[in-house]
């Protein structure tokens, strides 16, 4: 489907969800192109990082109204990707995704968008964008992961009063309430950006600590300590650890390979 591009440059994924003339809002065929594009990034090789934006100047208004009338919603039940259905690992995916993603987010990130974007592990925002939770303006809750995803990002009492009162708030709100990571004129440029610094580490090193963050934020701190050992040893037993103690003997900077 052309509803989701990506576009891979040395190691980073530029991905763009695209349907510009309804503000990237997603019916069935989008939901399904987002769970085809998260299944082909997983499968990449050489992917270091995903920058994630929107096609035509908006992130995502959410999902679409006319799938819900149209009786176009799948069973809501079915486990159909490991702990989330169908429409909820449009956004859960990019969270379990194995490389970091970062959101670029221009225009509005709405309702079904505005969980997409927390499932990146970075937001950054233009000065001018709008976000808001909004299910509960149309009878709704945040159900594409957005309960889950906003826990050890978001303040609870900050999540409550978005969801109950469905608001929109500006970019520089969003920074102040820990919605969004930083603001940028040129967010996909400021992406892009540091997604290449990510890319230029150990992927191994990046993937590791990504699946350390991805720990349950209320674990106890003796089964976070195990994880991060265990992660440590794994490390320290692998190829980049040789490379990195060569690369200090030759005064240069590691050469990472996947």
């Amino acid at each position: 489907s052309d509803r989701v591009t990506i576009t891979l440059a040395d190691g980073v994924a530029d991905v763009r969800l695209n349907r510009p003339d309804r503000k990237n809002a997603l019916d069935a065929e989008g939901f399904a192109a987002i769970r085809a594009a998260i299944d082909d990034l997983a499968a990449m090789p050489g992917l270091r990082c995903v920058v994630l934006s929107g096609a035509g100047g908006d992130f995502c208004a959410g999902i679409d109204l006319a799938m819900l009338s149209g009786g176009h919603v799948p069973d809501l039940m079915a486990r159909s990707h490991g702990p989330a259905n169908a429409l909820q690992q449009a956004a859960w995916g990019w969270r379990t995704l194995p490389v970091p993603v970062i959101a670029a987010i221009n225009g509005v990130a709405l309702g079904a968008g505005f969980q997409i974007a927390l499932a990146a592990d970075i937001r950054i925002a233009a000065p001018d964008a709008r976000l808001s939770v909004m299910e509960a303006r149309w009878g709704l809750v945040p159900d594409l992961g957005g309960m889950a995803l906003y826990r050890g990002v978001v303040r609870d009492d900050v999540m409550r009063d978005l969801t109950y009162s469905g608001r929109v708030i500006a970019a520089a709100e969003a920074v102040a309430l820990g919605v969004v990571t930083r603001i940028a004129a040129d967010p996909l440029a400021e992406a892009m950006a540091l997604a290449r610094m990510i890319a230029d580490n150990s992927p191994r090193a990046v993937r590791a600590a990504k699946r350390l963050f991805n720990e349950p934020a209320d674990q106890d701190a003796g089964a976070i300590l195990i994880a991060e050992s265990d992660e440590q040893q794994m490390l320290l037993a692998g190829p980049d650890h040789a490379e990195t103690l060569l690369a200090a003997r030759e005064g240069r900077r590691p050469t990472f390979v996947d």
